[in-house]
C-alpha cells in the first residue's frame, strides 16, 4: 500500500511515482499518457455512465468542443470525405489488409488517382516497389519524388560541414519543401512518405497541399520499425527509461 493509503495507484487506475505527496513531478493532469482504465474505448452507448479518471479529457474538455468535432467529421466535406474513407477501411477490412493495401483502399475510397510518394533516398528500392503495386491496382498516375531532388549542397541550406554524415566531403542535403512542392505542382490527390528523416517528415507535411499519410516511418536502428524499442524498453533498450539522452558523435575537428 501507498503512503497515502491507495495500493500505488491513481484514480481510475493510473500508476503515481513516488513523491511524499503521492504526486508525480512528471505527471500532466490533462494526458491520456496517465491513464489505466481506458474506458473511453468500451463497447457502451455513448452517455452510458463511465468511470472516467478525474484528469480524463474526455471529462475536462467542455463537450461543445466534442460537438464541434464531431459535426466538423460529419458536415465539413473535405474532412468528412477523409474521415468516412479511414472508417470503412478500418471497419470493413479489420486486420485483413497489409498498410500498403489499406493505403489503396482509402486512395480509393476519397477518389484519389493521382498518387505522390516522398521517399527517401535510402528507400528508393521500396518507393519503386510501391509504385509498381499502386499501377497493377490500377493508379497509373505516380509521381514520386526523391528527398536529394536537386542535389543541393547542405551548405547552400545553411548545414555547417561538422555536422554533415561525412565532414569534408559533399552531401546533398534532403529537400522536404521541394518534395512537397514537386507533388503540388503535379496536383497530387495522396501524398505517401516513405522513410523521410525525423523532421523532414514534418516539413514536407507542412508545405504538401494534398493530404498526406505513412507508408514507412525511418528508423535506421530497427529496419524502420520504431514500435520495437518501446516494446522491448525493459530489456534490450532499457537505455530508453534512463534520463539522459544518448550523446552525439564528435563534430569534425573536435
Amino acid at each position: 500500500m501507498g503512503s497515502n493509503g491507495t495500493d500505488g495507484k491513481r484514480e481510475g487506475g493510473a500508476p503515481t511515482e513516488g513523491s511524499e505527496s503521492g504526486e508525480s513531478a512528471f505527471d500532466d493532469p490533462r494526458s491520456c499518457a496517465n491513464c489505466a482504465v481506458r474506458v473511453c474505448d468500451s463497447r457502451e452507448a455513448e452517455g452510458a455512465e463511465r468511470a472516467f479518471p478525474s484528469f480524463c479529457l474526455t471529462e475536462r474538455m467542455p463537450k461543445v468542443a466534442f460537438d464541434e468535432a464531431a459535426a466538423l467529421y460529419r458536415d465539413d466535406p473535405d474532412t468528412a470525405r477523409i474521415f468516412q474513407a479511414a472508417a470503412e477501411v478500418e471497419g470493413l477490412y479489420y486486420g485483413q489488409l497489409t498498410r500498403v493495401e489499406e493505403i489503396m483502399v482509402f486512395a480509393r475510397s476519397i477518389g484519389a488517382r493521382k498518387i505522390g510518394i516522398a521517399t527517401c533516398m535510402g528507400l528508393i528500392d521500396e518507393a519503386q516497389a510501391f509504385a509498381k503495386i499502386l499501377r497493377a491496382k490500377g493508379f497509373y498516375d505516380v509521381c514520386a519524388v526523391s528527398c536529394k531532388v536537386g542535389a543541393v549542397a547542405k551548405e547552400r541550406a545553411g548545414i555547417a560541414d561538422d555536422v554533415k554524415v561525412h565532414p569534408g566531403c559533399f552531401e546533398p542535403t534532403c529537400n522536404p519543401v521541394m518534395q512537397a512542392r514537386i507533388l503540388n505542382e503535379a496536383g497530387c490527390d495522396l501524398d505517401v512518405v516513405v522513410g523521410l528523416c525525423v523532421g523532414h517528415d514534418t516539413l514536407f507535411m507542412r508545405h504538401a497541399d494534398a493530404p498526406v499519410t505513412y507508408l514507412v516511418v525511418k528508423d535506421r536502428v530497427l529496419a524502420h520499425n520504431p514500435a520495437a524499442a518501446l516494446y522491448t524498453k525493459g530489456s534490450y533498450y532499457r537505455r530508453l527509461m534512463s534520463p539522459d539522452l544518448p550523446e552525439p558523435r564528435p563534430r569534425a575537428g573536435e
